[in-house]
């Protein structure tokens, strides 16, 4: 059962961090990356009360929902890039998908969640270090802005915030000022009070960096290998 020690481990990190940056450890969301680990693995972490999970390809989590179907409660998000041509298959079996990065994929996904007649949370994945090998809008990008004025023709989104995987270094120090940069994007936004477009929810942080992310603002951080283990290789 040491998934079960690791997540009361990554709690009790979480606790620190949050206390630390004179915040509740309540207002943080803990997301159980579960991509290429087996539905064993899942369920131990359901055992010990993770209900909140990220996968990152849609081939892959097809394969494993229907093996983990009798996990009630259990909350899906797609954290990968995701293609518009797998978006409607994408909208079936996710309850929400946190990386919306273009204008064309977020027309897919309405279209497909509108003829299942339910409401799809999203949140809006930044490039939020430009570099040219990970998906996002730039924050100061045309596409950015192009999805933010778009945003209340897509009915059935619903828009809560913004995600972002900073460049990697081994200080997690070194990702506090992508962090930074991503709240006060997330506060510059809310400040002009566009309809329909919340920004409540900042997914930053992994396992290496979320207590520097939650001390800078993260709601939401998104842990894999400091609960599961190092991940299998593809």
């Amino acid at each position: 059962m040491y998934i079960a020690e690791n997540i009361a481990l990554v709690r009790e990190r979480m606790e620190r961090a949050a206390r630390r940056a004179g915040r509740s450890s309540s207002d943080v969301a803990l997301m159980g990356v579960s991509k290429t680990h087996a539905p064993d693995r899942i369920r131990e972490a359901y055992a010990a009360g993770l209900r909140l999970f990220g996968e990152n390809r849609v081939r892959e989590f097809a394969g494993k929902a229907v093996l983990l179907e009798e996990l009630a409660g259990a909350d899906w998000h797609m954290i990968g890039h995701l293609q518009t041509n797998k978006a409607a298959q994408a909208v079936e079996l996710f309850t929400g998908i946190d990386s919306v990065d273009s204008v064309k994929l977020a027309e897919k996904l309405d279209a497909a969640v509108r003829k299942l007649n339910k409401k799809l949370p999203t949140l809006i994945e930044i490039n939020i270090g430009g570099e040219a090998a990970k998906s996002g809008v730039a924050p100061d990008s045309c596409e950015l802005e192009q999805l933010l004025q778009s945003a209340a023709r897509f009915e059935a989104l619903e828009f809560r915030g913004l995600m972002a995987v900073p460049p990697f270094t081994d200080d997690p120090e070194g990702a506090r000022p992508f962090f930074r940069k991503l709240r006060e994007l997330r506060d510059a936004i809310s400040a002009r009070k566009l309809p329909v477009i919340a920004v409540d929810v900042l997914s930053m942080g992994m396992s290496h960096d979320f207590e520097v992310a939650i001390m800078e603002g993260s709601t939401c951080v998104r842990v894999g290998t400091a609960i599961f283990g190092e991940r299998r290789k593809d």
